[in-house]
């Protein structure tokens, strides 16, 4: 099997925090997938209708400073700014990957999502048939190198 290694020199970088600036991160290359999560608790963390996130592999992303974290699930951890309470990013112990909020990158437009997660929960006004939707989870699938 012949792995190719990313040149990081080339690579698309993407930067974001918190909204205070406490935390930042970098994300080399493009996302594994982009999503629209439904779920009762990304409404509740983001205050919002919905969750979107970029998943990248977790050696894809850097951060900086210093973060709370709060046991969202059995497998899932959220972290957030212990200044101003922005979400920080989201993983799941069984994947190595790392969910970054669309809404905490420095640059708006970057990536549209390609799912929809937890359809059961959305909101009846927000329209559907858009991109693939599943009512709960979708089936994971690891990243194939």
């Amino acid at each position: 099997m012949n792995v190719q290694k990313r040149d990081e020199s080339t690579a698309t970088v993407h930067e974001g925090g918190c909204a205070c600036g406490a935390f930042r991160f970098r994300a080399t290359g493009e996302p594994l997938r982009v999503g629209i999560c439904h779920c009762t608790t990304c409404r509740q963390v983001h205050g919002s209708a919905f969750g979107a996130y970029a998943i990248y592999a977790r050696g894809d992303v850097m951060m900086s400073g210093s973060l709370s974290t709060w046991r969202s699930s059995e497998q899932g951890r959220r972290h957030f700014c212990p200044a101003c309470g922005s979400v920080a990013y989201m993983e799941f112990e069984s994947r190595d990957e790392v969910d970054l909020p669309l809404g905490a990158f420095d640059e708006t437009g970057l990536f549209e999502p390609d799912y929809e997660l937890w359809c059961k929960h959305r909101e009846p006004w927000l329209p559907r048939g858009v991109r693939p939707e599943y009512d709960e989870e979708r089936p994971y699938q690891a990243r194939a190198d």
